[in-house]
């Protein structure tokens, strides 16, 4: 994460840098200097979630309850010395990110197959050192921070961007976290959160000012570094052969640095007495071997420009009396401030333009007067065309956006970034519907269902790109639903609805599944089916059902899948008698009864319809817990009766244990089907997350969250119970009371798999009519 080499260099190379500080004294210095208000930190939770995950115990598929309490410790920490917190989730990955998002998901691949044949091996959980986070972690801190009552946000597009944003906008105290990317940011202070000693509130403060001083630049330099030496927008490679030219001429090569360390240090000084030299009179791609990446590059500056921000590297700065692009140079006197401006001669109009100063960069910007408001507007410098055009002030955002002169009309056309490319694209408005689209788009182009113009999302997307702009583009057409969505994902109370609705592109990441084992399908395809009735049902609203709806872009992680391309998933039509209900009724109707419709689609997307009587006689939580094993079961056919009886003893016998009776917990050994297993219970929960949202909420979110219904070391005790033969009685630790529970459970599931011709058999009895172990067809999962 972040810019490559830095985290390295900062602490290896330049210690001075990191500071460390007490949270307890910055905020009692932050009351002082603002009477009245609360000093706030921002977290960005993404970076903090294996911090938080302190349970000793991880291999299980998550020690929910224990990893609950520690959240709520972190919480009551700040809260007791009068700090508020902010967290921030990712809520999509934006497309200038996805190479690097894919790459992370194979390299996690590589370690599960590891932590896979460890556990095979040894038959005991690796160390620390192979640790990868459970299965929705993310998904269910969200819900988790919220229960505690704190303020969780989801992202409109990268969180580091919002994270870095909030803090700037509102005065926080400081972002909590664990990325560099935060050195780069014009931002409030920088928090490392691997730093921090939760019993005395010290952490380290990484100063981006003395990084600043270190290499020599000033803070408007560091996103021109970061970008020469690689992040998550810039590949790696890019730039290679230009960071060794320059270590090659840098003449002050430390030995007591590691390379790395000195490349940072050469690509510095090259920028200092280099590019530097020509700032202003030559651009960027003058100066650097930007080639076809070009766009690329300017995409990766831009992308740390806050609201209100500039870069110096963006525009030209005269000096004096020049001649520039065929442009006279020459002073004039404002009559407003009674001081000389160089004003310029505009090519076209032959009339002379006013300079003014950037505030921000302190260079010598154009300034054109806008047609309309007769008001003077800074020029900006077209990277692609090296024309200056002029600057519009967006109305929402208040950002500046290049303006274009459509040669045609004579009239003033804003740029704005195309979803797709990341590039500059003009917007044109169409003669009938009067919407803005990118120049060159086919107003009729569709990809097998109409796309729309969302009317929520500016159209004039600048090029620093605010949080509240996330796509042009939009799956559906109507404004208050898409709202609605918006909504409930800023705010943490979804999953995946709005992505599908605004973008139509979802992604899961790595699994604790493995590879080798071919007797259960991974948990992309077995819960897949689920997800196509939800996009028939987001996106099929009002246009008369899955057959008019467009494909969904998949980037799940399964076994054998390159992530080269996302996978194109159809959605599939939903079996309710009477029809599928609008997502206005759904969402926004409050009439009597409609709750029950609401849970008639919740069953209906699992194909669950059937099992209606038998669930609503299921009391809370374990109405949830049931529909979920229902359809695992019926999808999944290498699921036998001791299976069962595990899932449902470790929920029933959960209610009783404390927190530390689940630390102290010790099991006999660790079996990778059990592993497995409890991942594929927890991604079901989490899909619970998905159909509940986008049903209206039917169910209270606290019904399916984990920690109220699975605890992955109860669960592998009671699956190697079960595996040894144990009774009912012997798995609910001789209670009677949960041996009815269980009886009942088990009954309705049955129940409701052999309505779907599906028995479910003790193994012992399906290994008496099989040789060898079952395998699943992927073919068989892929056909949906």
């Amino acid at each position: 994460m972040g810019v490559r080499g830095l985290h390295g260099f900062v602490g290896s190379s330049c210690p001075h840098i990191c500071m460390v500080v007490n949270f307890k004294e910055l905020a009692e210095h932050h009351r002082s200097r603002h009477p009245g208000g609360t000093p706030t930190i921002v977290v960005d939770a993404m970076c903090c979630l294996r911090y938080w995950y302190t349970p000793e115990s991880w291999i299980c598929g998550g020690q929910w309850r224990e990893y609950f309490s520690s959240l709520r410790e972190f919480v009551k920490t700040f809260t007791a010395v009068g700090i508020k917190l902010i967290f921030f989730f990712d809520g999509m990955v934006e497309q200038s990110k996805r190479d690097e998002w894919v790459k992370r998901r194979l390299k996690n691949n590589r370690e599960i197959a590891k932590i896979f044949h460890y556990i095979k091996s040894h038959r005991e959980q690796p160390g620390r050192n192979m640790f990868f986070i459970p299965s929705g972690l993310a998904i269910f801190t969200q819900f988790a921070l919220k229960a505690l009552g704190q303020e969780t946000l989801c992202s409109l597009q990268e969180a580091d961007y919002e994270v870095a944003s909030y803090g700037l906008r509102n005065n926080c105290l400081g972002i909590l976290g664990e990325d560099t990317d935060y050195l780069i940011y014009d931002t409030c202070p920088y928090f490392s959160i691997s730093e921090l000693s939760l019993d005395s509130l010290d952490t380290v403060m990484l100063c981006r000012e003395k990084l600043c001083q270190s290499l020599g630049l000033s803070l408007s330099d560091l996103p021109l570094l970061a970008c020469l030496l690689g992040n998550d927008i810039i590949p790696e490679g890019m730039f290679e052969s230009f960071r060794y030219k320059c270590l090659s001429s840098y003449t002050s090569v430390k030995e007591n640095f590691d390379k790395k360390g000195n490349i940072i240090l050469a690509v510095a000084d090259h920028i200092c007495k280099v590019l530097r030299l020509h700032q202003g009179e030559k651009k960027l791609e003058e100066m650097l071997p930007l080639g076809p990446n070009k766009a690329l590059f300017y995409k990766g500056m831009a992308s740390y420009l806050l609201p209100g921000q500039k870069s110096p590297w963006f525009f030209q700065k005269p000096k004096g009396v020049v001649t520039l692009d065929k442009q006279v140079l020459s002073m004039s006197s404002d009559p407003k401030s009674k001081q000389e401006v160089p004003v310029c001669t505009h090519p076209e109009s032959k009339q002379e333009v006013p300079m003014c100063t950037d505030p921000e960069s302190k260079q010598e910007v154009p300034l054109c007067t806008h047609p309309e408001s007769k008001q003077e507007v800074p020029m900006y410098t077209d990277p692609e065309s090296k024309q200056e055009v002029p600057m519009c002030t967006h109305p929402e955002s208040k950002e500046e956006v290049p303006m274009y002169t459509d040669p045609e009309s004579k009239q003033e056309v804003p740029l704005c970034t195309h979803p797709e490319s990341k590039q500059e694209v003009l917007l044109c408005t169409h003669p009938e519907s009067k919407q803005k689209l990118p120049a060159g788009m086919d107003p009729e182009f569709n990809l097998e269902a109409p796309l729309c113009t969302n009317p929520e999302i500016k159209q004039e997307d600048p090029v620093n790109m605010g949080p509240e702009v996330k796509q042009q583009i939009t799956m559906v057409s109507d404004p208050e639903i898409l709202k609605v969505a918006r909504a409930h994902h800023v705010q943490a109370e979804s999953y995946l609805v709005y992505n599908v609705m605004s973008s139509g592109e979802v992604e899961c990441s790595n699994s604790l599944e493995d590879a080798m084992d071919q007797a259960l399908p991974s948990q992309a395809f077995v819960y897949r089916p689920v997800r196509q009735r939800v996009y028939s049902l987001l996106l099929g609203d009002g246009r008369g059902g899955a057959s008019t709806c467009p494909t969904v872009k998949e980037w799940f992680v399964y076994s054998g899948n390159p992530l080269r391309q996302p996978d194109l998933v159809r959605p599939l039509q939903m079996n309710i008698p009477g029809g599928t209900p609008s997502l206005k009724l759904l969402w926004l109707g409050q009439e009597a009864g409609l709750q029950a419709q609401r849970l008639d689609t919740l069953l209906a997307c699992f194909d669950l319809s059937f099992s209606r009587e038998e669930l609503q006689v299921v009391e809370s939580p374990f109405q949830a817990l049931c529909c979920l094993l229902i359809y695992l079961f019926v999808q999944v056919d290498t699921l036998c009766l001791e299976d069962l009886h595990a899932f449902i003893a470790q929920a029933l016998c959960l209610e009783g244990k404390t927190t530390m009776e689940l630390a102290d917990l010790q099991l006999d050994h660790v079996d990778p089907r059990a592993v497995q297993l409890g991942t594929l219970l927890v991604r079901g929960l989490t899909t619970l997350v998905l159909v509940n949202s986008a049903c209206g909420f039917p169910w209270k979110t606290s019904d399916f969250m984990p920690w109220n219904l699975f605890d992955g070391k109860l669960f592998h005790q009671k699956y190697l119970q079960s595996e040894k033969g144990y009774t009912a009685e012997a798995l609910v630790e001789q209670n009677r009371s949960r041996l009815t529970r269980l009886h009942a459970l088990k009954s309705v599931v049955c129940k409701a798999c052999m309505k779907e011709n599906r028995p479910i058999v003790s193994r012992r009895h399906w290994r008496s009519h099989h040789s060898g172990s079952r395998q699943y067809d992927p073919d068989q999962w892929r056909r949906y």
